[in-house]
């Protein structure tokens, strides 16, 4: 059972960290070539899209089985495994703590903004640079937990 949950630890905390690296490298850099107009529909379209099932299975596997693979004993268990899996853990949480305090925030007051009729403009001014900024932070998080997570596996 503890080798399983790791394994699903890693896999969830992969797709994730790959998620999150391919929006960094190739989504909003793209987006980035957009005129205000464009780029502000798009990630208004992106916010309404993403947050679906699949996506919150991962999102939440990402805490929930290194919390599990964490604490269900293993005989055998190095003491260097179980701070890699809690090391993961916390960069995996931190991650999450970044989205919910950034991220989403800054989501929300973009989808306020179609309602106001803010100019797309000043809405992406007070956006992109911030979001991407908690984004970087955010990937590098779930890279270092899914680094951490495969250096458990491997112990």
């Amino acid at each position: 059972m503890a080798t399983l949950l790791l394994a699903l630890a890693v896999g969830s905390t992969g797709l994730y960290a790959g998620f999150m690296l391919i929006f960094l490298t190739g989504i909003m850099p793209a987006l980035a070539r957009l005129g205000d107009t464009e780029f502000v529909d798009a990630m208004r379209r992106i916010n309404e899209y993403v947050p679906k099932p699949v996506f919150l299975i991962v999102f939440l596997g990402v805490v929930a089985f290194p919390v599990a693979a964490f604490f269900v004993p293993v005989d055998g268990r190095s003491d260097t495994q179980k701070w890699l899996v809690l090391a993961g853990l916390v960069c995996a949480a931190l991650n999450h703590l970044v989205t919910i305090g950034g991220n989403i925030p800054l989501n929300n007051a973009l989808a306020a903004s179609e309602r106001t009729g803010e100019a797309p403009s000043a809405v992406r001014a007070a956006f992109e640079k911030r979001w991407n900024g908690f984004h970087a932070v955010r990937t590098m998080l779930i890279t270092a937990a899914f680094g951490l997570l495969i250096a458990a596996s491997l112990n």
